[in-house]
């Protein structure tokens, strides 16, 4: 038995209420549970509780067994003063107040089905990936989905910090930070962070100044990608170096090491290379891309804005000097997908929460429905055990499911877990 366990049984009445009677022997009804509290004090404050014909209101406190009370040096403690019952699991000490008189308590033990804490037991040492596995299909669709949409805007909200912080550090432009995101974005995961750097180690209004001149911008990106550092017998890569030797003077400029960048075990179409050129490309050829998004109203629309290739010397190459055959490099739709999914919805969301504007994040959240869901094994997973996945919608709350939830063994928290919970 846990405290823990305790605080979820006593909050949401889940052991026999029918007749309930204090250690001392008198009737007990519960009226209101109290609102638990998580913090230092007692477990749970502004309850209501009626000893047989009077009501009392106050707080709660919960121990494993009745001597813990003393153990916890609560008696000395005036915060436990307005204490207007025990709860306890085991009853071993009867306690006195400081006017001599008996606490009320109330034991649980035998009013506990031992199927509920068999089965909390039981999801708590799982060790299976999701602890409720074998019981997840007995759970009623409108509980899962209704949990899904609470935690997936969890999930959005949940990326506000890291896109705070970064508007303290703009000034709050927005077209800075959807670059930034967008940057990082291109770099699917494995080469996220220093496509992150390279946008943070050069703002967008540098870039911004070069906007009629494609060769300029990715003299600018690769150079600060600390690509162009090495040696290379090939003319383009050589002009990149030159034009960019000039404008990092200009600008005052710090490459970032080559290092950083991950090739091994990628395909060519993913190379860091490639994705800094689609980077560029992106630049030069829209303007005010973060307002575009902000008036887009289909899908569409994104995918058209996204879907740009590379200068024509990237159509031959993947890397510098090495030539490959001539292919158009755009981004491919499921890497829009993943865009839209991972950087334009939670901007757009965030942005909209900032402005009070319901439109705006029922546009991102609709954009989620529309975009297919994420292939990858947490999701095959959910699969297996019966979860519906259509869309991004659900794979990002079932995403979520397993990082926050599953993962930390939350069962008490989540309400799958919950309902299985309080079947028994």
């Amino acid at each position: 038995m846990t405290e823990v366990f305790l605080h979820y049984l006593w909050q949401f009445k889940l052991f026999k209420t029918d007749i309930l009677n204090l250690i001392t022997g008198e009737n007990i009804e519960i009226i209101k549970s109290g609102e638990h509290n998580p913090n230092a004090g007692p477990d749970f404050f502004n309850a209501r509780i009626k000893i047989g014909n009077t009501i009392w209101a106050g707080n709660v406190e919960i121990h494993i067994n009745t001597s813990d009370w003393n153990l916890h040096k609560h008696s000395s403690d005036k915060a436990y003063d307005n204490i207007i019952l025990h709860v306890v699991y085991n009853h071993d000490e009867t306690l006195l107040d400081k006017k001599g008189n008996v606490i009320p308590t109330l034991e649980l033990k035998k009013l506990i089905n031992p199927n509920t804490f068999s089965l909390y037991s039981g999801l708590k040492a799982s060790r299976a990936k999701i602890p409720c596995e074998k019981n997840f299909k007995d759970v009623n669709d409108f509980i899962v989905n209704g949990w899904l949409e609470r935690i997936l805007l969890q999930r959005l909200e949940r990326k506000t910090e890291s896109i705070t912080n970064n508007l303290n550090k703009t000034k709050s432009n927005w077209e800075e930070i959807f670059y930034i995101f967008l940057s990082r974005s291109l770099g699917f995961g494995i080469n996220a962070e220093p496509m992150e750097l390279l946008a943070k180690s050069i703002p967008l209004s540098v870039l911004n100044k070069h906007k009629s001149n494609l060769t300029q911008i990715e003299a600018l990106l690769f150079g600060q990608s600390g690509l162009l550092e090495n040696e290379v017998k090939d003319e383009y890569h050589n002009s990149l170096k030159k034009e960019y030797g000039f404008l990092r003077k200009k600008y005052s400029l710090n490459p970032l090491p080559a290092h950083l960048w991950k090739f091994l075990r990628l395909r060519p179409a993913n190379f860091p290379t490639i994705r800094i050129a689609q980077l560029s490309n992106i630049l030069f050829k829209q303007n005010n891309l973060f307002a575009k998004v902000i008036e887009a109203n289909s899908i569409e629309q994104l995918i058209e804005m996204l879907e740009i290739g590379t200068s024509e010397y990237w159509q031959t190459h993947y890397n510098f000097k090495k030539a490959s055959a001539t292919k158009t490099k755009k981004l491919g739709l499921n890497g829009i997908h993943q865009i839209i999914i991972n950087c334009i919805v939670p901007l757009v969301f965030i942005y909209g929460k900032q402005r009070d504007s319901a439109d705006l994040c029922d546009k991102a959240l609709g954009w989620l429905e529309q975009c297919p869901p994420e292939k990858n094994s947490i999701i095959s997973l959910w699969e297996t055990l019966g979860a519906q996945c259509d869309n991004a919608w659900q794979s990002q709350g079932y995403l979520e499911l397993k990082k926050e939830y599953c993962d930390k063994k939350h069962c008490l928290k989540c309400a799958i877990g919950n309902s299985l919970l309080k079947k028994q």
